[in-house]
């Protein structure tokens, strides 16, 4: 059996995956309902709390003795009211028996962010009580599976994987806060109508959290970005995703059918289970509806 796997189905089970397999996990789950990216998708706030927690439940299991779960996360704004998923999703992975090790503050650049209406209301009424912040952050959540074990690996191990520290000062890996300029939104990108995260992201966790040869998971798979990083890094890759509608994107991306174009040749096993959703194209038909009251709400205000 492939040691490489794409599962399409929930992550809520990942019982294709024995205990203890998995030498890192590195995601982005969705942002509860985030009006341009997920509208909808969950019914209330407590059913996604409760999805993630049985993906923490199951990350638990997975996870070797020692290992990492990365979650690129933030809180989320919806009608006028936020959501504090950042704290939550903390609490939940705590409340499993993860360590919370760390928390990295991803930083965009000012010239990037989605134009937003909450900053500008200080224009029209410039007093007190009318302060509401663009957001240019999320939030890179680092939980432990306990304690690890320095002497499981070999020196000639630690060797292959030694971090170029040349790379590691230059561009500032040591601070809790990465300045990393995020997916742009072109018309023809591969991603488009999916929350990715940059390479840039997914490359320096994998790089810092596990060692060539390890086996790298994404529960929240998305169009495969971690999995992409892990391959050409020389790691294992396996993902989750109950899109099945985002197969061939993934496909395309980590280069399924043209092998030669990855550090790691071996194969790749493809799962479709009977859990699967087809959610993409209803998705994105609601944010183009989302994107359009929002227009119209601005001319109207003009």
């Amino acid at each position: 059996m492939s040691v490489n796997k794409l599962v399409f189905g929930s992550c809520e089970n990942m019982s294709e995956l024995a205990d203890k397999s998995i030498h890192l996990a590195v995601t982005s789950p969705p942002y509860f309902n985030a009006p341009f990216d997920y509208p909808d998708l969950f019914h209330t706030y407590d059913e996604f709390l409760e999805m993630i927690r049985n993906v923490a439940r199951e990350l638990k299991r997975v996870l070797d003795e020692g290992r990492i779960a990365c979650f690129v996360c933030d809180d989320t704004l919806i009608n006028g009211s936020k959501f504090p998923v950042v704290a939550d999703i903390t609490k939940i992975f705590f409340e499993e028996g993860f360590k919370y090790r760390d928390k990295i503050i991803w930083v965009k650049p000012e010239g990037y962010i989605r134009i937003s209406r909450r900053s500008g209301v200080m224009l029209q009424h410039p007093y007190p009580m009318y302060f509401y912040p663009d957001n240019l952050q999320e939030t890179i959540l680092i939980f432990q599976n306990g304690s690890f074990d320095y002497s499981r690996i070999s020196d000639e191990k630690k060797k292959e994987s030694k971090i170029d520290l040349e790379e590691w000062s230059k561009e500032k890996w040591f601070l809790s806060v990465w300045r990393i300029t995020n997916v742009l939104p072109f018309a023809n990108r591969l991603e488009k109508g999916i929350a990715a995260f940059p390479d840039e992201i997914a490359y320096r966790l994998i790089t810092l959290f596990s060692y060539k040869g390890e086996t790298v998971l994404d529960p929240f798979m998305g169009s495969g970005t971690t999995l992409k990083v892990a391959l050409n890094l020389d790691r294992n890759a396996i993902g989750y995703e109950i899109d099945v509608e985002l197969l061939d994107t993934v496909k395309e991306k980590i280069g399924i059918g043209k092998q030669a174009k990855l550090v790691n040749k071996k194969p790749f096993e493809i799962v479709v289970r009977e859990d699967v959703k087809h959610l993409r194209t209803k998705l994105q038909s609601r944010v183009t509806e989302q994107k359009s009251v929002t227009q119209k709400s601005k001319k109207v205000k003009k």
